[in-house]
Order: structure tokens, then sequence, then C-alpha cells
């Protein structure tokens, strides 16, 4: 599976699915969400929606992902992952991991053969980039050589970007990921 780190806007990736760093109502917010359901439409919305009212009533766990369609963006689908709040006191690099690898395995049971991550749980929750990226580097490579991977080699799972707004987090992450082994990487740009 190939890493590719972009500076740029999620919103405009032509990947098979981006993932949103949601909160747990899955009703928007602001960073990454709010892009997110602004650049899908009101149908996203709708769709967030309809999943609390039926299959996540008490809002998606912190770690937990699920898809929606994916609306007016160019991909196919928007995984919604909810990040730990440091602040609130989710400081466990375990809970950021599983947002990372259960964004994954949704990717792969739907098929994509490519997906964009944000900077999950940086900015506004509390997070230094430089774990973040450490985190999300390690959560990929061992999701594409552990057993549970199988589903992402049968669909096919090639490619994860990472899309950062700020130039700074891009930095952090390319150079966090020159310094990690064992990773298959493009440079983007």
């Amino acid at each position: 599976m190939r890493i590719d780190i972009l500076h740029g806007d999620l919103t405009t990736r032509t990947v098979d699915a981006i993932v949103n760093a949601a909160n747990s109502s899955l009703l928007g917010g602001g960073g990454v969400d709010g892009a997110i359901h602004r650049a899908a439409g009101g149908e996203l919305l709708e769709a967030c929606r309809e999943l609390r009212r039926t299959e996540l009533p008490d809002g998606l766990p912190v770690g937990s992902a699920v898809a929606t369609p994916a609306f007016r963006l160019p991909s196919r689908w928007v995984i919604h992952t909810v990040g730990p709040n440091r602040h609130a006191g989710q400081a466990d690099p375990a809970l950021l991991a599983s947002c990372f690898h259960e964004s994954l395995m949704v990717a792969a049971e739907l098929g994509a053969r490519s997906v964009a991550f944000p900077a999950i749980s940086a900015g506004i929750y509390g997070w230094d980039s430089r774990q973040v990226a450490e985190v999300a580097f390690d959560a990929v490579s061992s999701f594409s050589s552990s057993s549970t991977a199988s589903a992402a080699s049968d669909s096919g799972l090639e490619l994860v970007e990472f899309v950062l707004f700020s130039e700074d987090t891009t930095a952090v992450f390319r150079a966090v990921f020159d310094s990690s082994p064992g990773v298959d990487s493009s440079p983007g740009d």
C-alpha cells in the first residue's frame, strides 16, 4: 500500500473515499468536518441524520468509523471517524490508532482502492501533529501487514493519502514519514 503526503484541500481529492474527522453527533462541525459537510451539500447531513435515527442513536463512538455516500464531493464515500479529544482526557494513542484502522477497514469493506485522511485529532482536539503522524503511519503499516488486512488486499486498497491543510502539519508529516521504516511513498505536492 502506497502512502502519499499532500498539502491541500481534502474535499477536492478524487480518491474513492475521504475520511472525515467528525464529532460523535455526525451532524457537522468546524474544521475538516465543516468543510466536508459544506462541500458535500445538505444530502450528507441528511445521510448522517439517518444513521443517527437508525444505527447510531447515541452517536459514533471515539475510534469507530462509518461510511456515507460523498454526494457532491469528487470521492465516492465519506468515512466518518471520531478522534479522541486530548482536552477531554482522551489521551490514549490506541484510540487514535483505532480511528485510522477502523477507517481503513471500512474503506476495504467498501471496495475502495484509495483513501485520503486528514490529521485526525490534531489541532482543536489537542494532539500534537508529530504524534498524530507517528500513530497514523504505524496504523497504516500495521493494517497493511496484518492478517485482518486480507480484506484490504482482496479489495485492492492501494493508496493512502494524508491531505493536510496547513503547511506546518504537512512538513511534520513528511519529516515523520521520512524517518518511518517499512512504508512505501511518493512525495506528493
